[in-house]
C-alpha cells in the first residue's frame, strides 16, 4: 500500500427529520446565503423545511445553479456574497450545486484578479467562506470531499478545482430529500457513483485489501440497491438510504487513500459535457467501457479481480473473463436506462477530433493521473463509443 494523509472533517447528519437540526450546526448570528438549483426544492417540500429550521437566522438566497455549474452564474453570487457581507453558504440540492458554492466559497475570498485562475491555473485557495450542505440527490459525493468541477460557458471549458478548506463543515444526508428525483436522476446518481469507485479501484494493485474490499462492497451495494431504486414505482426509504450513503462513501477519500487513482474517464467525459452539455454521469457510463477494453491488459490484474469478486465471473479464460466483465459493466449502465454509445447522443468523429486538439493544446502527458491514457489512447477510446 502507498504512503497516505487522510483528513476528512465534515460532520455528517444522516437520516429522517435530520434537516430540523440545521440550527444547531451553523454558528449564531450567521449572515446565510442559500444556493439551490432550479427551483426543484421549493416543490418537493425540502426548502420549507430548510427556512423553518433557519428561523431566527438573516437568510438570503441565490438560485438557478445549473446542473453543471457555469463560472458566470457562480460568479453573480460573489458579487452578493461581497455586497451583503455573507459569512456562510448553505447549499441545498445535488453535487452541482455543492460543486458551484464551494467556487463561489473560494471565489469569494479570492485575492487575484481572475477567479477562473483558480480552476485555470490551479492558483492557490487560501481563505474560503464557511459552507454546509443539504443534499438533494445522492451520486458525487461532493457533500464529503473538498472538490469540485465548474465550466466556463464562454469557453466551454469543464474544469476541477479543489482545497482543504472547501470540506462542508456538516452535510445533511436525508434519504426523504431524493424521493421526488426523476428516473433519470437516480440512474444518474448510480452511474457517477460507480465510475467513482472505478476510478480509484481499476488500476492497479498494491495490497490495498480494505480498499479494495470496499470498493466491491460499494459496486455491489450500488448495482444491487441501485437497480431496485430505479425499479420502484414508489420510493423506498432503504433502497435510497444505502444508495445515499454508497454513493457518499465512493468519493470522500477512504477507498482512495494508498491507492493508485486514475480519473481518464472525468477528463474524458467532461470534455463530451462542455460540448454536447450531456448528463455528466451519462458521460462516465458512455467512456468507461472504452476505456475498460483499451486497457485490459495492462490492468489485466485489477480487472480479473473485477470480474471475480463484484460480477462473479469465474469460469473462461483470462480474456474471456475480462470481456464478460467489461459486457456486464455496459450492460448494467444500460439497464438503469443509460444510453452508452456516443452515436445515440448525436456525437460523431468531429467532435471526436476537437476534443483530442484540446487535449494537445493543453500538452497533457497523460489524460488522467496515471501515465496509461495518453491523449492517443483517449482517442482510441473514444472512437470506440461511437
Amino acid at each position: 500500500m502507498n504512503n497516505f494523509d487522510f483528513y476528512n472533517p465534515v460532520n455528517i447528519l444522516f437520516g429522517k427529520g435530520k434537516i430540523a437540526e440545521l440550527k444547531k450546526h451553523i454558528p449564531a448570528g450567521a449572515n446565510i446565503l442559500i444556493t439551490f438549483g432550479g427551483g426543484s426544492i421549493k416543490k418537493n417540500g425540502v426548502y420549507d423545511q430548510v427556512i423553518t429550521a433557519l428561523d431566527g437566522f438573516k437568510v438570503q438566497e441565490f438560485g438557478g445553479i445549473e446542473p453543471n455549474p457555469h463560472f458566470e452564474t457562480l460568479m453573480k453570487a460573489v458579487e452578493i456574497v461581497k455586497a451583503e457581507k455573507i459569512d456562510f453558504l448553505l447549499a441545498v440540492g445535488g453535487g452541482s450545486v455543492l460543486d458551484g458554492t464551494k467556487f463561489i466559497a473560494a471565489a469569494s475570498c479570492f485575492k487575484g484578479e481572475d477567479a477562473w485562475d483558480i480552476l485555470a491555473k490551479r492558483a492557490r485557495v487560501s481563505s474560503a467562506i464557511d459552507l454546509g450542505a443539504v443534499l438533494t440527490l445522492a451520486a458525487t459525493g461532493s457533500e464529503m470531499n473538498s472538490g469540485g468541477v465548474v465550466t466556463k460557458a464562454a469557453t466551454k471549458e469543464k474544469l476541477p478545482f479543489g482545497s482543504p478548506l472547501l470540506f462542508p463543515k456538516f452535510s445533511v444526508l436525508d434519504p426523504e430529500a431524493t424521493y421526488s428525483l426523476p428516473k433519470r436522476q437516480i440512474a444518474n446518481g448510480v452511474a457517477d457513483a460507480f465510475v467513482h469507485v472505478m476510478e480509484q479501484y481499476l488500476t492497479y494493485p498494491v495490497n490495498s485489501p480494505v480498499q479494495d474490499r470496499f470498493s466491491e462492497g460499494l459496486l455491489m451495494t450500488l448495482i444491487e440497491e441501485g437497480t431496485k431504486a430505479y425499479d420502484s414505482e414508489t420510493p423506498n426509504y432503504e433502497e435510497y438510504a444505502n444508495m445515499m450513503w454508497a454513493a457518499t462513501m465512493a468519493l470522500n477519500g477512504l477507498i482512495g487513500a494508498g491507492v493508485q487513482s486514475d480519473w481518464a474517464t472525468h477528463m474524458i467525459g467532461h470534455e463530451l459535457t462542455a460540448f454536447h452539455g450531456i448528463d455528466h454521469a451519462v458521460t462516465l457510463a458512455i467512456v468507461l467501457p472504452g476505456l475498460m477494453t483499451h486497457l485490459k491488459d495492462k490492468r489485466s490484474v485489477k480487472l480479473l479481480q473485477y470480474a471475480e469478486r463484484v460480477w462473479n465471473i469465474t469460469e473462461g479464460s483470462e480474456e474471456e473473463r475480462k470481456a464478460m466483465a467489461i459486457v456486464k459493466t455496459e450492460d448494467f449502465f444500460n439497464r438503469i436506462g443509460i444510453k452508452t454509445r456516443l452515436s445515440q447522443h448525436n456525437v460523431g468523429q468531429d467532435t471526436i477530433d476537437t476534443i483530442i486538439k484540446r487535449f494537445a493544446d493543453r500538452q497533457l502527458p497523460s489524460v488522467g493521473m496515471l501515465p496509461d491514457v495518453t491523449i492517443e489512447d483517449a482517442e482510441k477510446i473514444l472512437v470506440d463509443r461511437l
